[in-house]
């Protein structure tokens, strides 16, 4: 008598969860979350935090302080000692691959060394991670000089604000070290899940922003479920573009070893429509917030010339997040790091890819081997990235404007950016998980 196939049993899953070390992942990862979480209820000594609060929530939040402390999970607002968060290392980590790519000697580490080569960069983006966290405490601790009132410590100035660099600096460090232990002893990217947090802590007061602002003006309600209606339809485009892929047939020659043949079957390449993840995203919001950081910083100065002045605030009206000319930069900065990303991708070099199918006789069907491979996977390579990145920048406006039309704008911080990056980084989880358990089952296939 036939027996039909069993589902797994809670015993199964339960083995599948610690054998493959699941558990010990999650758990590490909760626990470097949680140690990011308390160090954002430190606040740095000597300061008022109210007073920078009350600048950082002038127009409901609607300005750059507000959407940088959106992604620091709201230390920037306590002025905490993890004040300046993950910003430095990610943005350390887009100048060293960009550098890298012009550098040779750089370039040379990055393709030809392999692990020692990529050890070797690490170190270069730490230490520029600390050059830059120098950099951006000292203009944060400028900006505070100037707020009357923020500025409460009554020892020696020097030393006041030498400390305070100081550890602001470490407080940079120390995000930059739990990202990079989540990245090798927990479930997904130390650095996009650290963000991912930081967006999610802003969610209630997002919502309960929201719920104001509808009780006190009935007519938006409407507006309201529109705006719910765009989001939802975001987050199906959104994962739809993260989990497409083109599919190029490989035709694999067959070969004979003894009695038995092998081979002959066709295979696939999978090239991802966006290949970058979230990372083109994280990448553009970096490069546009520190120079909107620093203009909106050096803005509140008492300048002695009207006219530095009046450049100085042009310049940060149109980097601001809130601007037509924030988000045409952004959605062409969208486009040409969904490129760069994609050619820094050691599975998606079509010379490479080219002279593997040569080496093993495989080949795509109605192209010749060598050169003309690799010539026809770079125009598709060209396709489906453009595709991917004009995806990417629309769905990155789409939600904006449906928050600007629907004159609800208490949401706007999760409409465009911080919408990706928290579906992209949950399939991005998601698909590790799967991984996980994948492995598990080849572990038990093989003991078996």
């Amino acid at each position: 008598m036939a027996q039909g196939i069993k589902g797994p049993t809670p015993e199964d899953l339960m083995s599948m969860w610690n054998a493959s070390g699941l558990k010990q992942k999650i758990l590490f990862t909760f626990l470097m979350i949680a140690v990011w979480r308390f160090g954002i209820l430190m606040p740095l000594y000597g300061i008022n935090n109210q007073v920078f609060a009350n600048i950082v929530n002038t127009n409901g939040g609607n300005n750059i302080l507000g959407f940088l402390d959106m992604f620091s999970g709201g230390a920037l607002v306590k002025v905490s000692v993890l004040a300046l968060g993950i910003g430095p290392f990610i943005t350390s980590s887009i100048i060293v691959q960009l550098v890298s790519v012009v550098i040779p000697s750089l370039e040379k580490l990055q393709k030809e060394e392999g692990e020692a080569g990529r050890r070797k960069l690490s170190q270069y983006t730490r230490i520029f991670t600390v050059v830059l966290a120098v950099f951006q405490s000292f203009i944060f601790m400028l900006y505070l000089h100037q707020l009357p009132g923020a500025i409460i410590s009554t020892v020696n100035p020097i030393v006041f604000y030498a400390s305070s660099i100081c550890i602001l600096t470490a407080g940079a460090v120390l995000v930059m070290w739990i990202s990079e232990l989540i990245t090798e002893n927990g479930i997904g990217n130390g650095g996009s899940l650290i963000i991912f947090c930081g967006i999610l802590c802003n969610i209630p007061t997002m919502v309960s922003n929201t719920s104001k602002l509808v009780m006190a003006r009935p007519q938006t309600q409407l507006g309201l479920l529109l705006l719910l209606a765009i989001f939802f339809a975001a987050m199906i485009f959104i994962v739809i573009m993260q989990e497409a892929v083109r599919k190029v047939i490989i035709v694999n020659p067959k070969r004979q070893i003894g009695n038995k043949v092998y081979g002959g079957m066709n295979s696939f390449i999978p090239f991802k429509l966006n290949p970058g993840g979230v990372m083109p995203i994280i990448f553009a919001i970096a490069i546009l917030l520190f120079p909107s950081t620093i203009l909106a910083l050096v803005g509140q100065a008492n300048f002695k010339s009207m006219a530095a002045k009046n450049i100085v605030m042009t310049l940060n009206h149109y980097l601001s997040p809130t601007g037509i000319w924030y988000y045409l930069l952004y959605v062409g900065l969208i486009i040409a790091l969904t490129f760069f990303y994609a050619s820094i991708m050691p599975n998606m070099q079509p010379k490479d890819i080219a002279d593997n199918l040569k080496k093993y006789g495989s080949s795509i069907p109605g192209i010749k081997p060598g050169k003309p491979t690799a010539e026809a996977l770079d125009k598709i390579l060209s396709k489906t990235t453009f595709i991917g990145a004009i995806g990417l920048g629309i769905i990155a406006l789409v939600p904006s404007i449906a928050s600007f039309f629907t004159k609800i704008e208490t949401m706007q911080g999760i409409g465009a950016t911080s919408l990706i990056i928290m579906v992209g980084v949950a399939l991005d989880l998601i698909n590790q998980v799967k991984t996980h358990l994948l492995a598990r089952n080849y572990e038990s296939f093989l003991k078996e």
